[in-house]
């Protein structure tokens, strides 16, 4: 398998993720057939096209944080925001998985 079909797995998957929903980048890792490999997904992520419609901001990490700092014009970090407006909620700057996290 290359590289390409790899990403596009890991973006499949990430497609998946139900509004108002969060996944860590692990489980996206293991639900693509590509166990312990989470960064991978990281890396999918980091690199994606900033038009690209894959909601990336639902991926979050295994503690419930934002590992993502892409900040707003106002100084807002974006991924909390995009998550907020979908009624995902942060206390003490995590999210919890056992309210918002995607289970299949």
């Amino acid at each position: 398998m290359n590289e390409q079909e790899l990403h596009r797995q890991i973006l499949e998957v990430i497609d998946l993720i139900p509004y108002g929903k969060v996944a860590s980048y692990g489980q996206i890792a293991k639900l693509a057939g590509l166990p312990k490999h989470a960064r991978l997904v990281g890396f999918v992520l980091k690199h994606l096209d900033q038009e690209s419609k894959v909601p990336w901001y639902r991926v979050i990490n295994a503690q419930g944080r934002i590992s993502v700092n892409r900040i707003n014009d106002k100084g807002e970090n974006v991924q909390q925001c995009l998550l907020e407006a979908e009624g995902v909620y942060f206390e003490n700057g995590k999210v919890d998985f056992k309210i918002f996290g995607w289970t299949i």
